[in-house]
């Protein structure tokens, strides 16, 4: 077993202060900067306010195997009261599958279903292999607590606040039960009988039953996984109204406890363009399509339509993108590599039926759904998704430059932004932080004073400026950007920190401190552009929606020879669209890509020519 891995530290106080207000500066307009600069200086005064919350935040260290857990999961999703689906919850899109008919969408399902078993098997086993850190740091190992979550975990709706709950490590092997979404009808799949797993074989036969059963019309149930795609109290406030009742409190205890859910969806109807795929992943296409055939409060819940359309869609509170990466890579692997293992055994048991969830409706509940759903469809309606392959060039031109491909990335997406807008704006990278005990993430705040600079050589209409000195300007941006990349995994970014101190004070009943209620910082934390990489070595993308109104959502996926990009936006904001940010985005990867191609050839050619005029001239004699 590998040590204990540090904890996440605490940055000093005023290197906080003084990387906040560079952050913010050049986003901010002069007047309102010199406010903050001076609200920022009371709070960092000697003797002033900050050092007492600090001084309390490095008791908290000390006590806690880590201090901005809990704070960082309240604040980031538990308090968040906005819908799961498209707004927080990412999906994971599988490439799309060539099924002949319903038996081999079935076999698909049944295949999947035991690569998760063997997944959570390693899982169980603690034999899954340690993660370790890559890039330009010293390798070190990286925490895995989050893959204990992926099949244990449950987001239970609140009136104020949801509540995380994970299953104790020992009752997971207890859990032997999957619940699997049919035509909006729900179903109990054990997968263990008498103490032994079901074969795939076995599954196979369980899933043909299911897709019978769904299909009996007096037996079918209003859809009441709708509840769960609304607004969290909404959905919280339904929840009590459904509890009520013995047969609705047997059902979710089922759903609460279950290993993941399995979604078997009708054909959408939709082109399966990649950007569709995305759409019906994110949010189900609203309850006419396959909306209502989903549990959102589950952690994990695959997807597999019947027309090839399949995938994951994750309640995001319990793991980070890169885990829910290497899940389904691996279960993807299993899908691919085995030979069906279907063969027919010998000793062939006879399995209990799947049992079919019962509900009671009432008229009150009865228009909760009916609000749910047309909630849903607004979001639906809403969203403006655009996934775009940029195939011009990836990873590899980009290393050729000598630049790290994540930081030119940030860079294009900041220049992307300022040609749509003119300004840069406060912008959220995740980093991971999982070097440190029960890491999750910290923010890169890619909107550097460097990339200003350089994207405004790059949008300068009067060629004021040389290729040079816009060469220089792309270096200075990436090495900032990369400079706080490493600032944020080894714990020295500020947003943890700043969220920390807001926490401590409140906790203390003080007066909320003036530094959290100046415009500037609440404009710093509007995030009006949220990027992620998440890459894959899987042929599969990840996506998901913006985090605010007027924001976008860019999740990309760099590839050797091509870069992915899912970049979503609201239809109802007027200031936002994607295909306009896209169109913005792969001009400005085609100007960065020649600004390097005659930066490289100039410099070869004055290579040459030095070494030209060091040779002697041979006489003509």
């Amino acid at each position: 077993p590998l040590g204990v891995l540090p904890k996440v530290p605490v940055p000093l106080l005023k290197q906080t202060l003084d990387t906040y207000l560079k952050c913010v500066q050049h986003l901010a307009k002069e007047e309102q900067f010199k406010k903050t600069r001076a609200i920022v200086e009371k709070f960092g005064a000697p003797g002033g306010v900050g050092e007492t919350l600090q001084k309390n935040l490095l008791e908290r260290r000390d006590k806690m195997a880590n201090w901005v857990y809990d704070y960082w999961l309240e604040d980031m999703y538990l308090n968040n009261r906005l819908a799961l689906p498209v707004n927080s919850s990412p999906a994971m899109v599988f490439p799309k599958q060539m099924f002949k008919d319903h038996k081999d969408a079935l076999r698909f399902a049944a295949r999947l279903i035991s690569g998760v078993l063997e997944y959570k098997a390693l899982i169980d086993t603690r034999s899954l292999p340690v993660d370790f850190t890559r890039g330009q740091l010293a390798v070190m190992p990286m925490c895995m607590e989050q893959y204990y979550r992926l099949f244990t975990s449950y987001r239970y709706p609140g009136l104020k606040t949801d509540t995380l709950k994970v299953q104790m490590k020992a009752a997971s092997s207890a859990l032997e039960h999957m619940i699997v979404a049919c035509k909006n009808q729900f179903f109990v799949l054990d997968v263990v009988a008498n103490s032994k797993q079901l074969s795939e074989e076995e599954i196979l036969s369980q899933l043909e039953k299911i897709v019978k059963m769904s299909e009996n019309a007096e037996e079918k149930l209003p859809p009441f996984g709708i509840l769960t795609s609304d607004g969290r109290t909404e959905w919280a406030q339904a929840r009590e109204a459904l509890i009520k009742d013995q047969i609705n409190r047997d059902s979710l205890a089922l759903i609460e406890s279950c290993i993941c859910v399995v979604c078997l969806d009708e054909p959408s109807g939709l082109q399966p363009s990649d950007t569709n795929r995305a759409l019906l992943m994110l949010h189900g296409g609203g309850h006419e399509k396959n909306g209502a055939n989903r549990w959102y409060d589950k952690s994990m819940q695959f997807v597999v339509g019947m027309d090839g359309i399949c995938g994951v869609v994750c309640e995001h509170s319990p793991f980070e993108g890169i885990v829910l990466v290497q899940c389904c890579e691996y279960i993807m692997k299993y899908i691919m590599e085995s030979p069906s293992k279907m063969v027919k055994s010998s000793s062939y048991r006879e399995l209990p039926p799947p049992r079919r969830l019962r509900w009671k409706c009432n008229p009150h509940i009865q228009g909760l759904l009916a609000a749910s759903a047309e909630r849903l469809q607004r979001l639906v309606n809403n969203l403006d998704m655009n996934v775009f392959k940029f195939k011009d060039y990836g990873k590899e031109f980009i290393k050729q430059q000598k630049m790290s491909p994540d930081a030119f990335i940030q860079v294009a997406l900041q220049l992307a932004f300022f040609k749509c807008t003119g300004r840069l704006v406060s912008t959220y990278e995740s980093a991971s932080i999982r070097r440190f005990q029960e890491g999750r993430v910290d923010n890169i705040r890619s909107a550097t004073a460097e990339a200003l600079a350089f994207v405004k050589s790059m949008a300068d209409e009067r060629g004021a400026f040389s290729d040079s000195e816009k060469m220089k300007r792309l270096g200075d941006a990436i090495k900032a950007q990369t400079s706080y990349t490493i600032a944020a995994i080894t714990g020295m970014a500020i947003d943890n920190h700043l969220l920390g101190l807001l926490r401590i004070a409140k906790e203390l009943n003080m007066e909320k401190p003036e530094i959290f209620c100046d415009e500037t910082y609440l404009a710093s934390n509007h995030f009006i552009l949220s990027t992620s990489q998440v890459p894959t070595t899987v042929e599969m993308f990840c996506c998901y929606g913006p985090v605010v109104p007027n924001g976008y959502g860019a999740c990309y996926n760099p590839q050797s020879d091509h870069i992915i990009f899912c970049i979503s936006s609201f239809w109802d904001n007027t200031e936002t669209s994607s295909v306009v940010f896209v169109k913005a985005l792969n001009e400005g990867l085609l100007e960065i890509r020649d600004l390097c191609n005659r930066s490289n050839a100039t410099a070869s050619k004055l290579a040459v020519s030095s070494q030209g005029a060091s040779q002697p001239h041979k006489s003509g004699k």
